[in-house]
């Protein structure tokens, strides 16, 4: 039963949840048990990958260039990224509980918002790198300086938490009646959304205005960037010279169409139309995407492959 603080009954005969219940993916006992395992494993993987990630472009001189220092920021916000969700949902498969309280719920919300769109801004920032090397080659060190490096991460890191600030306050203003079953299998903010008995069109316009701003803005740079890496590349005169240039762009593209195709299914319309369905897609990019990067961006990089080889080379020694 959910535990619920009885509070002003007399004068509008609501309650505050203290609680919510996260039915997760599936009713059924044995799909759990599946997908406590899958996720498990999948969970370990994105971990342990994206730790070597940041450990091969540490430990390597050669990766020390601003391409990898963005990978690695990456990668560390995908670790933040899937340490948000996916434990809490293991830990109450464990304990045989599907309880998390209000404070936990609302604590998930504002990081679940922040490091999903830290991911879109890096791959903002790593799209511009790329139009930077491909299009003006002989400034590119010039351009990407270490500190501007270090500034475009850290603008990222503030405008990201603010926005999460903003939703998260909007959130906690709500009240959440008798209903208090989440349809996922973390605090999803659009599933949560849909529970509260208050009038949500605030929080639907900030989704719309300002979360809309905060999507689309580095989901435009993406594209122009790209835009005009592909206009300088049909300029090449030869296919090899095509090739070469698109290579360095294949992993990066294939990230950024995993990760935004799947968001704009799910939160890109009002939360009343967010269904049980959506959770699909979400897993894609709470799960799937940071799970998958390590591998995208090894396999299709020599010298992430050679950085990875000589790292677990040198770990043998000791």
């Amino acid at each position: 039963m959910p535990q619920i603080t009885f509070a002003d009954m007399d004068r509008d005969n609501q309650t505050t949840v203290t609680e919510f219940l996260l039915l997760g993916l599936s009713g059924q006992s044995k799909q759990e048990e599946i997908l406590f395992g899958l996720f498990l494993w999948m969970y370990l993987v994105t971990i342990i990958g994206n730790i070597l990630i940041i450990l091969a472009i540490s430990c390597d001189s050669h990766l020390h260039t601003p391409m990898y220092f963005f990978l690695a920021n990456l990668s560390c916000i995908d670790i933040c990224f899937s340490s948000v969700t996916t434990p809490k949902m293991l830990l109450n498969h464990i304990l045989g509980s599907k309880s998390i309280s209000y404070v936990e719920c609302m604590t998930q919300i504002y990081f679940f918002i922040t490091f999903i769109n830290m991911d879109g801004f890096l791959l903002s920032v790593m799209a511009y790198d790329r139009y930077v090397a491909i299009c003006c080659p002989l400034h590119y060190s010039m351009i990407m300086k270490p500190k501007l490096c270090i500034l475009l991460v850290v603008v990222s890191w503030v405008i990201t938490n603010l926005h999460a600030l903003l939703h998260t306050l909007l959130m906690v203003r709500l009240t959440f009646c008798f209903n208090n079953t989440v349809h996922h299998f973390f605090c999803d903010p659009y599933a949560v959304l849909k529970l509260s008995c208050s009038d949500t069109f605030i929080n639907d316009l900030m989704v719309f205005t300002v979360g809309g701003l905060i999507f689309l803005t580095p989901f435009t740079c993406i594209i122009i960037s790209y835009a005009y890496i592909l206009s300088n590349v049909l300029k090449l005169p030869s296919a090899h010279g095509i090739r070469k240039a698109l290579s360095t762009c294949g992993s990066h593209l294939t990230v950024v169409s995993l990760f935004y195709g799947a968001i704009l299914g799910v939160y890109m319309r009002p939360s009343s139309s967010y269904s049980v369905q959506d959770t699909v897609a979400t897993v894609i990019f709470t799960v799937v995407t940071p799970l998958v990067n390590p591998f995208i961006y090894s396999l299709r990089n020599r010298d992430m492959k050679g950085a990875l080889r000589k790292l677990i080379s040198n770990s043998r020694k000791f």
